[in-house]
């Protein structure tokens, strides 16, 4: 698969976890064991795994084509993901008085996931409309057979065996349960 197609498949999955994220935001509970789920995803998938992918090998060699990390779009994105690993910081880190029912942090976690949603959504569009066209535009058919296999390592050496597929799992987990309780089956 090229390299861009498979970070597009990841925002595939991203994207189950925000829309679960969102039911959590909609809902009068809280789901504090399923945020616990979407902190873990979204640092160890998204963060750990697919702006990994970016940050180590798509962006530089975007950088080896002509494109600036200083400004434009590889700008943008870095700047995204460090917003992003804030508000998860925000998240993780009113756990202890959320779980005491503490309402400030509880408030606190809400609004750190709104903006995160808000925030990852529109940087996915941004990826997926302006950056990942612009890649493939720019980059050679071996500057893709090269991204491909560095991915490929990036799962194989710095993710370890099986921990896509347990995040796959854990997006469609939630997907499933907030899905049915918004159709009313759960």
């Amino acid at each position: 698969m090229k390299p861009i197609n498979t970070l597009r498949t990841e925002h595939q999955i991203v994207l189950l976890i925000l829309d679960s994220a969102e039911q959590i935001l909609e809902s009068s509970d809280l789901y504090l064991d399923e945020l616990e789920k979407i902190v873990d995803f979204s640092r160890n998938f998204t963060d750990g795994c697919h702006h990994i992918k970016e940050e180590k090998y798509l962006f530089p060699k975007l950088c080896e084509r002509g494109m600036s990390a200083e400004s434009g779009p590889i700008a943008v994105m870095l700047s995204e993901h460090a917003a992003g690993r804030k508000y998860i910081g925000e998240i993780a880190g009113a756990f202890p008085k959320a779980r005491e029912s503490d309402a400030a942090a509880i408030t606190s976690m809400k609004n750190s996931l709104a903006s995160y949603v808000r925030l990852l959504r529109a940087h996915i569009m941004k990826e997926n409309g302006v950056l990942f066209p612009m890649s493939d535009r720019i980059l050679s058919s071996e500057d893709q057979s090269e991204l491909e296999k560095a991915f490929n390592r990036v799962e194989a050496e710095e993710i370890g065996e099986g921990i896509h597929e347990k995040y796959h799992n854990i997006a469609h987990e939630l997907k499933k349960k907030f899905g049915e309780m918004k159709t009313g089956r759960a």
